[in-house]
């Protein structure tokens, strides 16, 4: 190592690093490379979303419709043929109940569960659950099963 051979650890030196708002004579002083005025010029500048350059923003244009009822009760619908088809595979016998549904994940411990009546069911099961549309209860007396409700 001689003294014509020195030179910086690699990523030690910039070369083009913008020192803004340093003054004058630095070539970026003044503005700081901002601009004059307006928002983006000041300090703390964040656009909040959906601003739109102050014109009225968009979900302020759209008007409201519709209506959401707070004492809807929403049923998780679980149809036969997705029971017929876990009798197939061998994950139900003949009981089903809330606790067989959440354990093969097909709702959750706290939803009510409805039955629905797409598909058909050629299994005999007694099912427990907190609702029955009525052709599903129909497909299920047919098929010899029992549909008792909560």
């Amino acid at each position: 190592m001689e003294l014509n051979n020195l030179k910086p650890a690699k990523g030690s030196v910039r070369k083009n690093n913008k020192r803004v708002g340093r003054g004058e004579g630095s070539g970026k002083g003044g503005t700081a490379t901002r601009g004059h005025k307006g928002a983006k010029s000041r300090s703390g500048y964040s656009k909040k979303i959906g601003f739109e350059g102050g014109q009225m923003p968009l979900q302020r244009r759209v008007p409201k419709f519709g209506f959401t009822n707070r004492n809807r009760v929403a049923y998780q619908g679980i149809n036969l043929d997705t029971l017929q088809r876990l009798v197939d595979e061998g994950k139900i016998k003949e009981e089903v109940t809330v606790e067989t549904l959440v354990e093969n994940r097909l709702a959750n411990k706290r939803d009510l569960i409805k039955i629905l009546g797409r598909g058909e069911l050629k299994a005999s099961l007694k099912i427990t659950a907190h609702k029955f549309t009525a052709t599903a209860k129909e497909a299920i007396e047919a098929a010899g099963g029992e549909a008792t409700t909560l």
